[in-house]
């Protein structure tokens, strides 16, 4: 089973495993690639729904790795439909692919390279400089915004 992001519509991503997606990916695209998400759903690509309490562990390690803003609610939605059915996940986006292989959800990168490493970003204030394991709108020490930082 593969679960289909939107860049796998976009693209014209054909497999011929079951595949999956969410009601979330549909609202995202337009123009043809809407159309070829309603061709899927009508050749029986299963819509999925996941449960609050996968959704929950999803946001939980994108917050440990550091991807918490970086992820939309659809990508977290993927992410957890993914988990549920022991899919693969079929997507581009590189804060989806680090936050998969925390909770060993394999990634099928289809348009743009994968990634190489998993990471734990950081957060690093633009005034004082002091770096933050979680995000924070600003610094508490200072008050300055904070910056999401590359740990490596």
């Amino acid at each position: 089973m593969q679960v289909l992001d939107s860049p796998a519509f976009i693209n014209e991503y054909h497999t011929t495993e079951d595949t999956a997606s969410i009601p979330m990916v549909r609202d995202e695209l337009e123009g043809e690639a809407s159309y070829r998400f309603d061709a899927d759903e009508g050749s029986g690509m299963h819509i999925h729904i996941p449960a609050g309490g996968t959704v929950n562990t999803i946001q939980r390690a994108a917050k440990e790795t550091g991807d918490s803003e970086e992820l939309s609610e659809t990508d977290v939605r993927l992410l957890a439909a993914a988990f549920e059915l022991d899919a693969i996940l079929v997507t581009d986006d590189y804060a989806m692919q680090n936050v998969a292989n925390r909770v060993d959800v394999d990634v099928k990168v289809i348009a743009e390279e994968g990634i190489e490493e998993a990471r734990e970003w950081t957060f690093q204030c633009q005034g004082c400089g002091r770096e933050f394991d979680e995000h924070r709108d600003r610094c508490p020490i200072c008050g300055t915004e904070l910056a999401r930082k590359n740990p490596a």
